[in-house]
């Protein structure tokens, strides 16, 4: 009787682990859909330089605090956006500065004279300062700023 309940519970837990193991290999084989919205890169403001001077573009700075709730508000919404992310992923070399822990924050706080989070920046492969925009921006206000660059 006791070998019965034994070999019950060892076929039960066979069992078990046959459908997470099915289960966790029919996840791999779907393929994970790529996040909308504004894809931002993760490195240096001189490597955004080089690729920009590279592919004719600009380059787009959010520049944040972490302490900041109209950046959290528009990294939630605005830069999800689809349409948004369209334009932005095609025009700008995309960049998200935490402006007081990230290593070029406040250098580019200095440099830019930002004094109030967010800020938006649009620079060129040189650095120059081509567009600004300060606070939280709807997805037809950050698609109007895109667009107001040529």
């Amino acid at each position: 009787m006791l070998k019965m309940k034994y070999m019950k519970k060892m076929f039960g837990l066979l069992a078990l682990s046959m459908v997470t193991m099915a289960f966790m290999h029919t996840k791999k084989l779907i393929p994970l859909q790529e996040e909308e919205g504004i894809r931002f890169k993760h490195i240096t403001l001189a490597e955004a330089k080089v690729q920009a001077k590279k592919n004719e573009q600009y380059i787009f700075i959010d520049a944040y605090t972490n302490w900041c709730g109209p950046c959290k508000k528009m990294a939630a919404t605005s830069f999800k956006n689809a349409e948004v992310g369209a334009l932005y992923n095609e025009k700008f070399i995309n960049l998200k500065i935490e402006m007081e822990q990230d290593a070029d924050g406040p250098e580019i706080a200095r440099l830019y004279k930002v004094r109030a989070y967010p800020t938006l920046l649009i620079i060129d492969s040189e650095g120059k300062l081509i567009k600004s925009i300060l606070g939280l921006q709807s997805e037809d206000r950050l698609i109007a700023f895109a667009n107001s660059v040529e």
